[in-house]
């Protein structure tokens, strides 16, 4: 199934390519030095921050800022951080120098409050692609193919695309809350829900490729691999978020399922294994945008924004072979049927 080879790939990478909060832009003394300043006068040149000298307390309610505005405002570190990174960008641009990452992230403009708009856009079309393949793939079992007596799909995989269906939506809906906000609350929030799918695509690419189908091996198979990922979400959490660890999870999972569906792909006559190798091959090109990290142009698109925008296309070809892989097995059950009762 070239869905889940591609899916490894792709859900590995954010494990890999993990935030560190030192990079060269926040080692600058001249940024240093603004920050700092920001934060005792609230002002970076004729900006002003006013968070900066209110007090804890806002005042009542109807006092305060209606919600959409107060999302505009980090707080007095964000905003002064921002500020100061535009203004020492602008000064390094004017010296002729490279843009350099600060706190890991490189120098993008915000929208609207948002940090990362272009990583947002596409982490918001990537859900919508996965909401309408979901949805093509619920129509398609229930109302294109037969149904057994019970009104049950004749596919034994149905819970299970289901199951994935709504956790890669969950993935996507985190991944741009991430995005537009970098605090460590959505930093965990992103991390958890991509383990969280990479586990159980781990499990599906065991259950579909070795063709698993009685109930009691799956949940052997099952029972495991989600004690598995629970403690480990559960410790990235309310223990320690180790990016080592978490790094290594991330490839032992993902490595393991890419072997498994290269397994199955080399071996199986699947009629859809085409989409496979087209999912598979131009997901390891677009890893090269991880690889190849480089600034964001006119500060919004830089090389994971468009790895994101580069997977919403593999996502309508990869809920493609899923409904494929559907009418395959139905018709294949069909026909055994109408054999037995001959």
């Amino acid at each position: 199934m070239a869905v889940h080879y591609w899916t490894a790939l792709f859900l590995v990478l954010p494990c890999l390519f993990s935030i560190s909060d030192a990079s060269a832009g926040d080692a600058d003394p001249n940024y240093r030095a603004c920050v700092s300043e920001c934060e005792i006068s609230g002002c970076v040149g004729q900006e002003c921050f006013p968070q900066c000298n209110s007090s804890s307390n806002a005042g009542p309610w109807y006092i305060q800022e209606p919600l959409y505005l107060q999302w505009k405002k980090w707080g007095c570190q964000g905003d002064c951080r921002y500020q100061c990174m535009v203004n020492r960008e602008r000064e390094r641009e004017t010296l002729g120098q490279f843009p350099v990452k600060y706190h890991g992230k490189w120098p993008f403009k915000r929208v609207l409050g948002i940090q990362e708009p272009a990583s947002v856009a596409f982490s918001v079309l990537n859900l919508a692609m996965h909401f309408h393949g979901w949805l093509s793939f619920f129509i398609t079992l229930y109302y294109k193919l037969p149904l057994k007596q019970d009104r049950t799909a004749f596919y034994e995989y149905v819970g299970l695309w289901h199951i994935y269906g709504l956790l890669s939506m969950n993935s996507w809906f985190w991944s741009a809350v991430f995005h537009s906000r970098d605090v460590d609350l959505t930093e965990r929030l992103d991390y958890s829900s991509a383990i969280a799918v990479l586990g159980f695509s781990l499990i599906l690419a065991i259950l579909r490729t070795f063709d698993v189908r009685v109930e009691a091996a799956r949940v052997m198979v099952s029972a495991p691999i989600l004690a598995f990922v629970t403690t480990h979400i559960l410790y990235i959490n309310f223990y320690k978020l180790d990016y080592g660890w978490n790094m290594i999870v991330c490839v032992a999972m993902g490595v393991s399922q890419l072997l498994l569906w290269a397994r199955w792909a080399a071996v199986s006559r699947h009629p859809s294994n085409w989409k496979l190798w087209v999912v598979v091959i131009a997901g390891g090109l677009a890893m090269l945008l991880e690889i190849y990290d480089f600034p964001p142009y006119e500060g919004y698109f830089d090389a994971h924004s468009i790895w994101h925008a580069a997977t919403i296309p593999l996502t309508i070809l990869w809920w493609s072979f899923i409904r494929d892989d559907a009418e395959f097995r139905t018709a294949s059950l069909l026909k055994k049927t109408k054999t037995k009762a001959k």
